[in-house]
């Protein structure tokens, strides 16, 4: 009996770090999770992982054959295959390749989350068929990928396509990069908190929000708020939106996308985020990309999207690997 290739999705977050078994079409044969433990080394979590690789991958020998393994992983560099000084690992610089190199002789691929979402949604998603598109994830902070004329933008070093860290507004809102003023700062989940607490200061508005202390309030908080007519949390989505908007449209400059994709549990807010962005990217056009450029939110399950992003990547990769 032919089996059936598939390719091995890593996803490496500071607290858990999720596997998934794919298919070329972006079926999940199999998936599972374990805890990153931060401080230890990464050879530690590449043993962990790959025994439990084994116990869900032994069942299914016989029908799939495993291709290739393609990971996603804060501060990844896909040109030197490594992961170098992540932010909550206590790791410094890895050689990624040559961990998993140890246990498969395949082809392997890294890069960092967003840049695998981005060929998540290329491979999988809304962003199917398009060669020119920018993906925005919402969380946290703002990650990003760029992809031009159907491949990932990752630039000199490998690390092309920050634009949570372009710098929006000049001496603005400190960010955990050490500089002021970026883009991640506004517009992410704990961005829209910090609008909404400088708004709910500088008016007399009557808002649920007074009631929640900084450290509880959340975006979906924000959210639920907004869709009951809370106006502040209205007007912080509105200067969110503006402030995002402004920054796609300077990103349409550089690269003229056919779309920005969204994803993410800021995202999640629909037409609340969508609707000032797409306002204020347009008012800030150049004439001759107005009307031209899609907003879309993501067409990937948020609980699956970083593990599908991940096996994209090596799809990615496989496809264009001389055969």
């Amino acid at each position: 009996m032919n089996k059936s290739g598939v390719t091995l999705g890593i996803d490496i977050g500071g607290t858990n770090t999720s596997m998934a078994i794919v298919d070329k079409d972006g079926n999940i044969i199999a998936k599972d999770s374990i805890a990153t433990l931060a401080m230890d080394p990464a050879a530690d979590l590449f043993k962990r992982l790959f025994n439990k690789f084994t116990e869900i991958y032994s069942p299914l020998r016989e029908k799939f054959e495993l291709i290739g393994v393609g990971i996603g992983a804060p501060n990844a560099n896909y040109y030197n295959g490594t992961v170098e000084n992540p932010p909550n690992l206590n790791w410094g610089v890895v050689d990624i390749v040559a961990l998993v190199k140890e246990y498969y002789d395949l082809p392997v691929a890294v890069t960092n989350d967003a840049n695998a979402a981005a060929l998540g949604e290329m491979k999988f998603g809304v962003a199917k068929g398009m060669k020119n598109f920018i993906q925005i994830t919402l969380g946290t902070g703002l990650g990003s990928g760029i992809v031009v004329n159907g491949e990932m933008l990752y630039g000199a070093d490998g690390f092309a396509g920050e634009m949570g860290h372009t710098i929006v507004v000049k001496d603005g809102r400190k960010c955990g990069c050490g500089r002021r003023g970026c883009l991640e700062t506004y517009a992410s989940a704990s961005g829209i908190k910090r609008t909404a607490f400088e708004l709910l200061a500088d008016s007399t508005e009557k808002s649920t929000l007074r009631g929640i202390s900084f450290n509880d309030l959340t975006s979906k908080n924000i959210y639920d708020a907004a869709m009951a007519g809370d106006k502040v949390a209205q007007s912080a989505f509105k200067n969110t939106g503006k402030i995002l908007g402004q920054a796609m449209a300077d990103a349409v400059a550089y690269l003229s996308p056919e779309a920005f994709v969204l994803f993410g549990g800021l995202a999640n807010s629909g037409e609340l985020i969508i609707e000032p962005t797409r306002k204020y990217l347009e008012n800030n056009l150049l004439s001759n990309y107005r009307g031209k450029i899609k907003i879309l939110q993501s067409g990937l399950p948020e609980g699956d999207a970083a593990v599908l992003g991940a096996a994209a990547l090596i799809w990615h990769e496989l496809s264009i690997i001389p055969q």
